[in-house]
């Protein structure tokens, strides 16, 4: 089977990721200790980062990291971000932990000669961050240029991506990265079969291009061969792929450029599933859209919804992730709750039984951040 063909084969298995965290309000942290990170989920090359490839229904500690302030997380990989450094486990094969090997990891390492850093991103196989002085680095798969290089060559270590300054966001998706600049424009790179640069072109770049007819953007995701931005008039718009409504325009059609998610307004942030986006509104109610064979729009139904829908039953919400099937929300008093598939266990309450409506994660509170991976959810104390 040639590279492209399993990438294919693979495309509804893996996740997108966040675009942006909102810090709740009025969590204090309790647990463990002061940012400590626990996982839950599958856990077959240790992306729990518990020292064991044991999947867990209920969370766990990841081992030998606090003082965590933001995390991220791939298909099966796992980033923490602390005092400048990233730290990364679990699966390593296509060099997503960035250490100089492809060695999995059951527990962290730091990834190699980032210094500085002050947001981190990834994609399915990629690891993504920004430092203080507004570059964008990249490491992991490379074949269609996720890397940002110039080059489709794999990286195990970071390198800058070309061409990018004043980077304030990261984000990736399957085999794509992108980005948003403090001017406001959003740039992407990699593969864009389906049009998920949103250049117009379904060209591949292994350098970023600019997204078009996008301004004033906060916050950017990307889901499978699909982009997200949040406009700061509250807007959310994609592009790409749109495949089972994944768009959110009440269409199924592919758009090469970004077309706006309809009836969205006042929202603060944004998330990515394989085939599914969500959004967070201002009043803290939560929405998605597209594919919900499992119940990951989390209305109660599994019928799939090319415009969005609220999520059921909640309320005060203060983040959202998404893993590939699943929803993540982060309510202000700092539970989460999760919903759709629980493959693995990924919506951590203890089963594996499918939840087409919220369910709280087992055991967690005072959590100040989270994110999701490909069947596996991660939050930070």
């Amino acid at each position: 089977m040639s590279q492209r063909q399993w990438r294919t084969g693979m495309c509804s298995a893996v996740l997108a990721v966040v675009g942006v965290i909102v810090q709740p309000t009025g969590a204090t942290a309790t647990g463990p200790g002061p940012g400590t990170v626990l996982a839950w989920g599958a856990n077959g090359q240790g992306q729990l980062g518990d020292g064991t490839t044991t999947g867990r229904l209920t969370p766990v500690q990841v081992l030998g990291i606090d003082e965590i302030t933001a995390v991220a997380a791939g298909e099966s990989t796992g980033y923490a971000m602390a005092w400048g450094a990233v730290q990364a486990w679990g699966d390593n094969s296509h060099n997503e932990l960035g250490d100089g090997t492809t060695t999995d990891r059951l527990t962290p390492v730091q990834v190699s000669d980032l210094v500085d850093v002050v947001a981190v991103g990834a994609g399915a196989h990629n690891g993504y961050a920004v430092r203080s002085d507004g570059t964008a680095w990249a490491w992991g798969e490379n074949s269609d240029g996720a890397v940002g290089d110039g080059t489709t060559i794999n990286r195990s270590t970071p390198v800058q991506v070309s061409d990018l300054t004043d980077v304030i966001a990261v984000a990736g998706g399957m085999h794509t990265g992108y980005a948003v600049r403090s001017d406001g424009t959003a740039w992407a790179w990699g593969f864009n079969n389906a049009g998920q640069l949103g250049d117009g072109t379904t060209t591949d770049s292994s350098t970023p291009v600019q997204v078009s007819n996008l301004t004033q953007v906060r916050a950017i995701a990307g889901g499978v061969y699909r982009g997200y931005a949040l406009r700061d008039d509250g807007t959310v718009w994609a592009w790409g792929s749109n495949s089972f409504g994944a768009l959110g325009d009440g269409t199924t059609t592919d758009s090469l450029t970004p077309v706006p998610v309809s009836g969205l307004t006042q929202i603060i942030a944004i998330a990515a599933g394989s085939n599914s986006g969500y959004a967070l509104r201002s009043d803290g109610t939560v929405w998605a859209w597209g594919y919900n064979y499992v119940g990951q729009l989390g209305d109660g139904t599994t019928t799939n919804s090319s415009t969005p829908v609220q999520v059921s039953g909640l309320t005060r919400v203060a983040a959202i992730a998404a893993g590939a099937y699943t929803g993540y929300a982060l309510r202000r008093d700092g539970t989460v709750r999760a919903w759709g598939s629980n493959a693995g266990g990924a919506l951590g309450d203890g089963t594996n039984t499918n939840r087409p409506t919220p369910a709280q994660v087992t055991g967690l509170s005072g959590v100040s951040e989270i994110a999701g991976g490909g069947l596996s959810g991660y939050a930070v104390h």
